[in-house]
């Protein structure tokens, strides 16, 4: 399963991160993407849940 983060986006006061994932469909078998926008913190927590 590929996966990377793409963009780090800065706001105001905040500082955030774009994580895109690659995700298989257990119905179909088709990859699709889920993205998120999130704190840096949170992005290896989101690429490793499935």
């Amino acid at each position: 399963m590929a996966k990377k983060v793409v963009a780090s986006l800065q706001t105001s006061s905040k500082r955030l991160s774009k994580a895109i994932k690659m995700v298989r469909s257990p119905k179909t078998g088709a990859y699709t993407f889920v993205e998120e926008i999130m704190v840096p913190e949170k992005v290896d927590e989101f690429l490793a849940k499935k």
